[in-house]
């Protein structure tokens, strides 16, 4: 199957490697299990811009995209929603886990991306 072209904001690029350069210790501790095809041979990408946003993981192959919630999401709540609505639209699943989740309890978090795997592969 041809893989999706997702249309994104060209000027979301200086930002999204400012943002890899500058990634929360979730996010760097996350990409060591990402990076590199090491989560069960697929290709991940960080800082990746979509659309007009710059999402923190994402897999093509998988159509997913993996958010870290940190505290200063709790003022943007309504934003991610629309966010994940317009990326929805494009066949992404969204799968959101907060820092403390990655820094706390990565093998949950590692478990639920396998358990999503596991679903999207018997399809």
């Amino acid at each position: 199957m041809p893989r999706k072209i997702i249309p994104y904001d060209a000027n979301l690029k200086p930002l999204a490697t400012k943002l890899r350069n500058d990634s929360t210790l979730g996010e760097i501790r996350l990409w060591q299990e990402l990076k590199g095809k090491r989560f069960h041979g697929y290709d991940f990408h960080r800082q990746k811009p979509l659309l007009r946003y710059i999402v923190d993981f994402y897999c093509a192959e998988l159509e997913l995209v993996i958010e870290l919630d940190g505290h200063y999401h709790e003022n943007v709540i309504d934003l991610d929603e629309l966010r994940d609505t317009e990326l929805m639209r494009y066949g992404l699943t969204i799968l959101r886990f907060t820092e403390v989740e990655v820094m706390k309890d990565m093998i949950n978090v590692l478990r639920t991306l396998e358990a999503y795997l596991e679903e999207r592969t018997k399809s």
